[in-house]
């Protein structure tokens, strides 16, 4: 098994960043309890960040105008010409809100929301097309957390993180089509965070807590490991060009513990040599 670590892409000191996506010559990602948008050129690495005003889960480019799918505190929105538009606030109680999101290659927004302190079986998994109401796929999970396809949108992959697994279904972009998941692999050290998937239909997974991002076969078997400098690698996205973007956090590491990775917090970048399978931006139904 091969063993490398990543380098470091853009120093910061995010409590949860999450939420990596490549959009053109930019990396977006999220702090979710600070809920800030932050935009970084790939390049530069110059950082534009905007406050929503509420906790976030996730985001995606909107596809039609400047802005973003927004999954937070109560539900589904958007964010546009500065300001938070809720169109799905379903989670009006307090202990529940939105987690990781990520659009399907019909550019719908695929969600999950959780109970604050992860009851088992209070956690779903939604589907946003962009209207007031959205469809809740699966139920009876508890953290829903890393979602993907492969290239030919015949697999959908899901984590839930307090499970420890990685779940694979069958897939079909139909609208009336509804994902049986069944475990594709158990997490042993760290819990499973966001992923993303490559062209050969691997998964990319950030081990919270376990200091590594693995790369995962599709039959369930992991190929390689790649050790970080930080305990909790949070979520990764690919560039155009094969590189994997890795957020990291702070959240939850004593200040002891800080004094041995100062870079908790930060963006790491790691050259791989395959390229991903590109995620779509939001198309409102």
């Amino acid at each position: 098994m091969m063993s490398t670590t990543p380098d470091l892409f853009l120093k910061g000191e995010a409590m949860v960043g999450e939420g990596p996506i490549v959009d053109g010559d930019s990396l977006l990602w999220i702090d979710i309890p600070a809920g800030q948008v932050n935009k970084t050129n790939l390049t530069s690495r110059n950082t534009e960040s905007e406050l929503l005003g509420t906790v976030v889960g996730a985001i995606a480019p909107l596809e039609s105008s400047d802005g973003y799918a927004v999954a937070c505190k109560t539900g589904f929105a958007t964010w546009e010409d500065g300001a938070l538009h809720q169109h799905n606030a379903f989670l009006s109680d307090p202990d529940f809100r939105m987690n990781d999101a990520k659009c399907d290659s019909r550019g719908r927004f695929w969600g999950g929301s959780c109970q604050s302190s992860f009851v088992p079986g209070q956690g779903k998994l939604h589907r946003w097309d962009g209207g007031s109401t959205n469809k809740v796929m699966v139920e009876n999970l508890t953290l829903p957390n890393g979602l993907g396809w492969n290239t030919e949108n015949t697999l959908m992959y899901l984590a839930d993180s307090m499970l420890k697994k990685v779940f694979v279904s069958d897939f079909d972009l139909s609208d009336d089509f509804v994902p049986k998941f069944r475990e594709l692999i158990s997490i042993d050290v760290g819990v499973p965070d966001g992923l993303a998937v490559d062209e050969e239909g691997c998964i990319w997974l950030a081990v919270w807590g376990g200091n590594k991002v693995i790369r995962i076969s599709p039959q369930g078997t992991i190929i390689s490991e790649y050790l970080f400098p930080v305990s909790q690698p949070s979520s990764c996205a690919f560039g155009s060009d094969g590189s994997l973007y890795i957020t990291s956090a702070r959240a939850g590491i004593s200040e002891s513990d800080l004094l041995d990775q100062p870079l908790a917090g930060s963006i790491f970048r790691l050259a791989t040599s395959t390229l991903g399978v590109p995620v779509s931006k939001f198309r409102r139904g």
